[in-house]
């Protein structure tokens, strides 16, 4: 019985961690405890020394001394202080109004706002519960059906976790060893590619059932003109004249994928924004307009999302900030943002702070945690079983992919992400390194794939976060006094099932195309050992030296 026990130690103590963590033991802890336990063990049964342990000191401070991790809080905090900044309301507002009476607008308004949202705050649990908020109730009295309704929220603020400024993201890069800046970058196109698989799905479920997704009543439809006429013209032309422009700017210029979207995006909003400006000046000097209402709106709410994607992911993209510097400055931006807002207080800012701090804390300990099981479980030669398995897997890297995903897929029903980054990620990333896949790749696929730990039922995070803000019981509706029924846990599971299916094809995608994520090795890259640093003194006659 020893000698199956020392021969099995590793998958042994790779089923007590999955024992641990599904008697709902915290998860850090449970790393910690199955790590020092079978520590014990193997000190006991000679597979390795004691003072192999002596490693763990330095491995917690390792933990504290990474620097990419500082990016997590000012991405949280930039996060949850755009949440309270009345982003999110003025952008659903807005962009509902936009879509007017097209079928399904207000879900393709949710779908859109909850991409921008993604882009700046990085948080799914701060998107999911700011529209859950304020779009859910609309949605509802305007007849949406509840399945579409919960599932369009849901999923839309579950990609605050594969568009940048991803938290996840960011410990997947640390986890395999690679740039966050590159992650971004080629996590960038994908996240475009969900978003309109989303905004597809929706569009197909308002033709096939109208009465799930309908439009708004022309009465809902506000921002028109004194003639009563909506100004969409206005809009469609600002909307042409910004693209041309952004296009002058950028032709000739080496920028490509992900680059390329934002940067173009930046001199739209731009030359949008003067145009609207000049606009509004003219209008209070001589009573003149040549845009719309709508138009006006548009641009205006428009502006600050867009710049601070731009100030925060543009800078990163482009080489002028790393990661963690680009983090700071979208913190401050979100400061500024609420300022300008007048919702920017001590109160708010000491919410946020405190909220970051718990975050942070959470993921720091669970990263301690996971250092202390994989200090064993490589002591027992856990890694090279893993190898071994996967590497025999039949198909090659097919094969690897297929069964990888498989076994994320299914964890992902029991673990979030934070859970399967620190403990599967660092087992998984050697064996993709081995058999020759790009390791950015490898992340974008399996940080996809995690997504759908945020929407399996029951335990989908985002579903817990909407079930919390959603109507428990009947109520009365603020604008109209109809009793509407509350919303039950089963409608949002059902609602959440497209989606999942969504995020599957989604990654069959990745894998398919790859060069939706390898377009980040395009981008002109400068190695430290690249540089060569000369010092030249220029020719200089010697001094007269007079020995008298």
């Amino acid at each position: 019985m020893i000698e199956f026990f020392i021969a099995n130690m590793a998958p042994i103590m790779f089923a007590s961690l999955v024992v641990f963590l599904l008697l709902g033991y915290p998860v850090a802890f449970a790393l910690a405890a199955n790590g020092l336990m079978f520590g014990l063990i193997g000190i006991e049964l000679g597979l390795f020394r004691p003072d192999f342990l002596l490693a763990m000191p330095e491995r917690v401070f390792g933990v504290m001394n990474n620097e990419t991790l500082l990016a997590i809080p000012f991405f949280t905090f930039m996060g949850l202080i755009l949440e309270r900044s009345g982003m999110a309301e003025d952008l659903l507002d807005t962009i509902g109004q936009l879509f007017g009476t097209v079928r399904g607008g207000l879900a393709l308004a949710v779908i859109f706002v909850g991409a921008l949202l993604a882009a700046t705050t990085g948080v799914v649990a701060a998107s999911v519960i700011s529209m859950g908020l304020i779009s859910l109730p609309i949605m509802l009295r305007y007849g949406y059906d509840r399945r579409v309704a919960t599932g369009v929220i849901a999923a839309s603020g579950t990609l605050a976790q594969i568009i940048p400024p991803s938290l996840v993201l960011i410990i997947m890069a640390d986890q395999l060893g690679r740039s966050v800046g590159d992650m971004y970058e080629a996590a960038f196109l994908p996240g475009l590619m969900l978003t309109a698989l989303y905004a597809g799905y929706v569009f197909l479920v308002a033709i096939a059932k109208p009465d799930a997704a309908p439009g708004l009543p022309p009465e809902a439809v506000g921002f028109r003109e004194p003639s009563g006429r909506r100004g969409m013209t206005s809009l469609a032309i600002l909307a042409v004249a910004s693209g041309v422009f952004a296009w002058a700017v950028m032709r000739g210029s080496d920028a490509h994928g992900a680059d390329y979207v934002v940067l173009s995006l930046f001199f739209a909003i731009l030359f949008a924004f003067a145009v609207a400006v000049v606009n509004r000046v003219i209008d209070a000097l001589f009573g003149v307009r040549f845009l719309s209402v709508i138009a006006q709106q548009v641009t205006f709410v428009m502006v600050p999302p867009l710049f601070l994607i731009f100030l925060v992911l543009g800078t990163i993209f482009i080489g002028l900030a790393t990661p963690t510097e680009g983090g700071a400055m979208g913190a401050v931006g979100a400061l500024a943002l609420a300022l300008v807002k007048r919702r920017l207080s001590l109160d708010l800012v000491r919410q946020a702070a405190q909220s970051t701090a718990k975050l942070s804390a959470f993921v720091v300990f669970i990263l301690i945690g996971a250092r202390v099981f994989s200090l064993t479980f490589y002591g027992v030669d856990g890694h090279r079983w893993v190898e071994h398995l996967l590497t025999s897997l039949p198909g090659g890297e097919v094969g690897f992919l297929i069964v990888v995903n498989i076994l994320v897929f299914v964890l992902a029903f029991f673990l979030d992400f934070f859970e399967l980054s620190f403990i599967i990620i660092p087992l998984l990333a050697p064996v993709a390194d081995k058999l020759g896949i790009d390791l950015i790749w490898f992340g974008v696929i399996l940080a996809v794939n995690m997504q759908t730990s945020f929407m399996h039922p029951p335990f989908g995070f985002a579903l817990f976060y909407l079930r919390s803000v959603s109507p428990k019981e009947p109520y009365p509706d603020r604008l109209t006094g109809k009793i509407m029924q509350p919303v039950t846990t089963a409608q949002i599971y059902w609602g959440a099932v497209p989606f999942v299916i969504i995020q599957i094809i989604g990654v069959a995608l990745v894998i398919l195309f790859p060069q939706m994520v390898m377009h980040y090795k395009d981008a002109p890259k400068i190695a430290p050992a690249d540089v060569e640093f000369r010092i030249q003194m220029p020719d200089m006659p010697p001094p007269a030296l007079d020995l008298r």
